[in-house]
């Protein structure tokens, strides 16, 4: 049933784009597929088809080729869309088909690792537990009015696989000890344990850090910053960025690119 409803959603979403717009359809059978579809733009704008993960997908093959800058992202969201629809992009495909062709870019902040990971709306240390997932991955590039300063020609969306795919499994979260600095400042030290540590992206170029400390009788009250670099270090940790979850590692530092991408929202956002 899912994969038959994300396949429904994908045909609005063509149909929508097409009617204000020449498209072209590609189907990429894997990440390398993903990854070439996307390098061969050119001058047209990508349009994401799909779920978070493949949103994400897209900003880090763009980054990691250095040319997010320079390009604008849409999105229709299908599948899990939580990160996207945060990020103020309308939930259903018609809605957001509609704003590809008729939004404006607005530029946002993201959140760039020591290791050239990237996180475009929240960082939770330690992860929650991860569950079976179903991937209905779409990238994509739609064509658009000839006032838009680039023509969109081609929707590339990606196969939902057939069935979820299962992430290893992670043990419950539980209290950690860690250094958490905020521009090469303690905000908590690998003395007292903590709960959970949350980090979200801008605005103005600052990443919000709040660290919740490890309440023994009542709630804690949490701790809180803001700045352009966060490190954190520890045993083994692992950490969730957005839809994925990465780690083990002992030390990782964060650092807010203000305005390092474009994502057409609205007008009205």
């Amino acid at each position: 049933m899912a994969r038959q409803a994300d396949g429904e959603a994908v045909r609005i979403a063509k149909d929508v784009l097409s009617a204000g717009a020449a498209t072209k359809v590609c189907l990429p059978e894997g990440p390398e597929e993903f990854a070439r579809a996307l390098g061969r733009r050119g001058a047209r704008r990508p349009v994401v088809v799909g779920d978070d993960r493949a949103l994400v997908r897209a900003v880090t093959l763009l980054h990691r080729r250095r040319e997010l800058a320079g390009c604008a992202l849409s999105v229709v969201p299908v599948g899990d869309s939580a990160l996207a629809e945060s990020l103020g992009v309308p939930g259903g495909p018609v809605a957001a088909a509609r704003t590809v062709l008729e939004g404006a870019e607005h530029r946002l902040d993201l959140l760039v690792d020591d290791s050239d990971g990237v996180v475009l709306g929240a960082l939770a240390i330690p992860p929650a537990p991860v569950r079976a997932v179903m991937e209905a991955a779409a990238v994509p590039v739609a064509a658009g009015r000839p006032w838009l300063r680039s023509t969109y020609r081609s929707l590339v969306r990606t196969l939902a696989v057939s069935r979820p795919v299962r992430l290893p499994a992670i043990p419950a979260p539980g209290p950690a000890r860690l250094r958490v600095e905020v521009d090469g400042e303690t905000v908590v030290d690998l003395d007292q344990p903590v709960e959970a540590v949350s980090v979200v992206p801008g605005p103005g170029g600052l990443a919000s850090v709040e660290v919740r400390p490890l309440s023994l009788g009542a709630e804690a009250t949490p701790v809180r910053a803001a700045g352009r670099t966060v490190t954190v270090t520890g045993a083994d940790f692992r950490y969730r960025a957005d839809a994925a979850v990465a780690g083990p590692v002992r030390r990782r530092t964060w650092t807010v690119r203000e305005g390092a991408w474009g994502l057409t929202l609205p007008t009205a956002h």
